[in-house]
């Protein structure tokens, strides 16, 4: 209504209940004929107050998750409704998906035997936000891969540092560090979306697919970035914690 636009649709998700992404995919599905863009730019900092949600239907929120049921099942791979929202993509081709990383990811440390337990230590929160900015990074790696000689081509973006209110559940002296700077050095919300939006319109990237992007443009990320077992491997280990590919899952 704020928009004053009709054609702006709002459908509830919760992405932390697999049940929720489930419900969504098949109510967008159900209500809207054509999927051509996927801009995957969910994000939270865990409350620290409350303790992570391990259940059959609910996922801490950290890695492997932004690049799996954030990005509504971008990549999905069973029937159960994960893979409905990209065969659609696929239909509708030309189509793309935007994945919204940071340069952080240089700091993002991913052992795939350990996926889904939080870092532990002072910097945890930190620690945390980086590492799953190198899993956006190797998701559109990898999901470029896959999906070679479909017309569905996939961006890692670096939309600079935003002041927004990721970190409002961040420990008090992070908070303290971090909002003189925000407000200091910080890009406004609408200069952070323009290199996404680049990636999402500008013609002639499809044979960049998979590459990595910040306001200049296509640039090499940190070596974890380009590393393309751990890519595949983040991958298959996403799939295994959320019970994706298995009979029931």
């Amino acid at each position: 209504q704020e928009t004053g636009n009709n054609e702006v649709v709002f459908m509830h998700l919760d992405l932390a209940s697999l049940r929720s992404v489930r419900a969504f995919a098949s109510t967008f599905l159900r209500q809207e004929p054509q999927l051509h863009l996927l801009i995957n730019n969910a994000g939270e900092c865990r409350d620290p107050k409350k303790p992570p949600v391990h259940t059959q239907d609910r996922h801490h929120h950290r890695l492997p998750l932004p690049p799996r049921s954030a990005g509504v099942s971008a990549g999905g791979t069973t029937e159960d409704g994960f893979s409905l929202p990209f065969q659609r993509l696929r239909s509708c081709a030309p189509s793309r998906v935007v994945i919204v990383a940071s340069s952080a990811h240089c700091a993002g440390h991913l052992h795939p035997e350990r996926l889904g337990r939080p870092p532990s230590g002072l910097f945890s929160t930190f620690q945390d936000y980086c590492d799953s900015k190198l899993a956006n990074v190797l998701h559109a790696r990898e999901l470029a891969t896959r999906e070679q000689g479909t017309q569905v081509t996939c961006y890692a973006v670096h939309p600079g540092f935003v002041n927004t209110s990721l970190f409002r559940h961040a420990p008090l002296w992070l908070r303290a560090l971090l909002l003189p700077l925000a407000w200091l050095l910080f890009l406004e919300a609408a200069e952070g979306a323009q290199p996404v939006l680049d990636c999402a319109t500008r013609d002639g990237l499809e044979p960049l697919s998979g590459r990595y992007f910040t306001h200049g443009g296509p640039r090499v990320p940190w070596s974890a970035g380009r590393d393309d077992r751990l890519a595949r491997e983040l991958w298959e280990g996403s799939e295994r914690l959320l019970g994706l590919g298995t009979p029931g899952g």
